[in-house]
């Protein structure tokens, strides 16, 4: 098989391979049963269940003794350290796992803990990635599977509730990464003030294509259609750029568009991209991402596949670069298990266990070239990925080599990574010297994909045989029939519960809410021009009633249910197309005294301010033909003129040029005004928004930057041969069985 290649790379892969069958041959020799499969019976696979039911609870319980309120655990030091974001980070990732287990006491217990003391209104630094597939992934996935624990929920229930809230809240503090000419989002974002001063325009592929899923999940969920929408347009732009052979690199600018690492692979920094398009296209029935993900394999095959191996290449030429294996790249054959691929991937799978095999853990890298671990590489931070791909397997194949990789996974953390305070990385997995430190994903990811390999008959593994009905305020729906999609820190989303809320439609008409949002200011600005006004004393007469009669309450068309600001959201559906605000009449400005007037030009504030402080110096009222007024002026009135300038600077007689204050005497200046004045000059009146969510929805619907995928309503690229679990009733028709495929 390697007579074709003349390269280091397969003369050291065909040394290998003949080496292991020179020992298999003599093996075989000695011994008729050494290569036999163990088999296991249902009691066997249950005790291997409750074991990681042990291991869960000791580093649960580590954690919370050791660590709470810090994001992960140190388990040589037994103590806590922040790490993601200082928000308890283990804490939220290990709460669908309690569900899963079936310890709902302890569920509802940390939902009230985290409900309670969780607030993410915090000047903090980010990554956009972590935070959103940990987090708001966590928070969604409690929130969809709150209903097991017996948990009160609220009404309106999948649609509301505090953890959605919660998710929600997150999410749109995430939403201003996304602010950038190509739709591709920052890397890092601060939870209270947005991107940062002088934060890096570099993201990785990962850091840009893995939204979808939970994105999607609260689009559905509440109705918004912002969050699915942004993540859509950055997958679209990945697409977009990808390169004349279909490949795209590891980092990119996502101001400019520009590939700054361009090397292709299926593994860190490009992994979950790939997972989001099979996922994305599955939990929301969106065949042009399934597309794009075929479109990517075939490419990936041509250029990347050597032999089983997935190797790393040049995206523009295809040409090899790294002959390496990569731990993060092991979740691949669970993705092809998704589409049917069961075959490709059980080859797959057997060359990534052989590495575990050779050390007991699979390093961060490892050469193909010489057989051997990465000399910077070598660490095992007790990854979930290759034993999320077993446990994908097994539910499609029941092959129970599968079993026995996943027990020698078991063993071999068990041995080495344990320690008195939680489980360790394994610095270097050549001589298991131990790290101290337990990332969160060992709780989210890694536990729960064991437990679930051996944990047959969990209700994740339905093949939608059976469900519970709910009443929701859309009607009555069906959810649990199995299905779930994990995103990629292995938090299950019940893809039914995202059809029982109202689906994410067109939105609110933005010009609408711009016009609203000009009115509010509006009124803001009267009342601030009322304040000067009194504080002038400058008539006796009741301005503020005056305010009062001249304003009525108009009703403005909102084109859908839904919208991002808390006011004007989840109108029943009776309801849902008026909206009473407060508001000015017909013309939409008025004077100081409350009165109307037409605009004639766009006047800011100060403009407004000029012409009322100017009157006011001049001993006159404004001229307007449609307000009366409200006091009697002489007929003939001698006034020496004032010009609003003159308030700061005195007038000359003489021309001459006009000079900038310095900024003492700016001061002094500021300290004759009227102290109303003076508060709007020394205070932001009004914060504004570095970053207006609605308005890049606008910018993105109005731009269509990235053409659509002409797949996107071909619905029969989803009819694949899915594994069982994966067989549920959807929009297309039904998943379809590998025999339903063939027939």
């Amino acid at each position: 098989m390697f007579y074709y290649y003349s390269s280091p790379l397969y003369r050291s892969i065909a040394k290998m391979y003949r080496a292991l069958l020179i020992s298999f041959l003599i093996l075989g020799l000695h011994c008729d049963n050494c290569l036999s499969i163990r088999e296991y019976s249902k009691e066997d696979v249950l005790k291997l269940r409750e074991e990681v039911r042990e291991m869960f609870q000791h580093a649960y319980d580590s954690y919370l003794r050791y660590a709470y309120p810090y994001d992960e655990l140190r388990p040589l030091s037994c103590d806590g350290v922040d790490t993601w974001g200082s928000y308890s980070l283990t804490l939220i990732d290990a709460l669908d796992m309690l569900v899963i287990m079936g310890n709902y006491t302890e569920f509802n217990r940390v939902v009230d803990i985290v409900l309670e003391k969780q607030n993410f209104d915090t000047d903090i630094n980010v990554s956009v990635f972590e935070t959103n597939i940990r987090i708001i992934g966590g928070l969604l996935s409690a929130h969809l599977l709150s209903y097991k624990s017996g948990m009160k929920l609220e009404p309106g229930w999948p649609c509301n509730g505090p953890l959605l809230r919660l998710a929600e809240d997150v999410a749109h503090r995430l939403i201003a990464a996304f602010d950038t000419t190509t739709g591709m989002p920052y890397g890092t974002i601060n939870l209270r003030s947005g991107v940062p001063p002088g934060e890096t325009s570099i993201t990785c592929t990962a850091g840009v294509g893995t939204f979808i899923i939970e994105f999607g999940t609260l689009s559905r969920l509440t109705g918004d259609p912002l969050y699915e929408e942004v993540a859509l347009n950055a997958l679209k732009a990945l697409y977009h750029h990808r390169s004349p052979i279909g490949l795209v690199g590891n980092h990119i600018d996502v101001m400019t568009g520009r590939w700054t690492a361009q090397d292709a692979g299926i593994g860190g920094g490009v992994d979950s991209y790939f997972e989001y398009l099979v996922k994305g296209a599955i939990l929301l029935e969106r065949p042009e991402l399934m597309s794009m993900f075929n479109e990517a394999r075939t490419v990936i095959d041509k250029y990347l596949k050597k032999d089983d191996w997935y190797v790393w290449a040049t995206m523009l030429k295809g040409h090899v670069t790294l002959p390496v294996f990569q731990s993060l790249e092991s979740y691949w054959p669970g993705l092809l298990s998704l589409i049917g691929e069961s075959d490709t991937a059980m080859r797959v799978i057997h060359n990534y266990h052989s590495v575990w095999k050779q050390y007991g853990f699979t390093p961060e890298v490892y050469n193909l070239g010489t057989g051997e671990a990465s000399s910077s590489r070598e660490s095992y931070p007790l990854r979930p990925e290759l034993i999320e791909s077993i446990m994908y397997l097994y539910r499609e194949t029941r092959d129970p080599i599968l079993l026995q990789m996943g027990e020698d996974i078991l063993r071999s953390i068990q041995h080495s990574a344990r320690t008195p305070c939680g489980y360790a990385t394994i610095k270097d997995v050549r001589d298991h010297r131990k790290e101290d430190r337990m990332e969160s994903f060992f709780l989210a990811e890694t536990t729960k994909y064991l437990y679930l390999l051996f944990d047959p008959d969990n209700f994740i593994h339905n093949p939608g045989v059976h469900g519970t009905v709910i009443n929701t305020p859309n009607g009555e729906c069906i959810v649990d029939m199995g299905g779930y999609v994990f995103n990629t820190e292995a938090h299950p989303i019940d893809p039914l519960m995202l059809y029982c809320c109202h689906e994410a439609r067109q939105g609110i008409n933005i010009s609408e809410v711009h016009r609203i949002s000009q009115i509010l200011d509006e009124e803001d600005n009267i009342q601030f021009m009322t304040m000067i006004d009194a504080s002038m004393n400058r008539n006796t007469t009741n301005t503020t009633e005056k305010e009062t009669d001249s304003e009525t309450t108009t009703s403005f068309k909102v084109n859908t249910t839904t919208t991002t600001t808390n006011e004007i959201r989840d109108f029943p559906k009776a309801e849902q197309s008026q909206v009473s605000i407060k508001t000015e009449t017909r013309t939409g400005y008025v004077n100081i005294d409350g009165t109307e007037r037409e605009k004639t030009k766009n006047e800011s504030l100060g403009d407004i301010l000029k012409d009322h402080i100017s009157n006011y110096y001049n001993n006159t009222t404004i001229n307007d033909s449609n307000k009366e007024t409200t006091t009697e002026e002489p007929a003939t009135q001698t006034v020496s003129k004032v010009a609003v300038d003159d308030i700061i600077i005195p007038q000359k007689t003489e021309p001459d040029t006009l000079q900038l204050p310095s900024t003492t005497k700016a001061k002094e200046v500021i300290k004759i005004l009227p102290k109303v004045l003076q508060d709007y000059i020394n205070n932001d009146y009004r914060a504004k928004s570095t970053c207006e969510p609605q308005r890049m929805l606008e910018r993105i619907r109005n731009e269509k930057r990235y053409p659509e995928h002409p797949d996107i309503n071909k619905y029969r690229i989803l009819l694949t041969a899915a594994p069982s679990f994966m067989q549920r009733v959807c929009i297309a028709g039904e998943f379809l069985n590998r025999k339903h495929v063939e027939l």
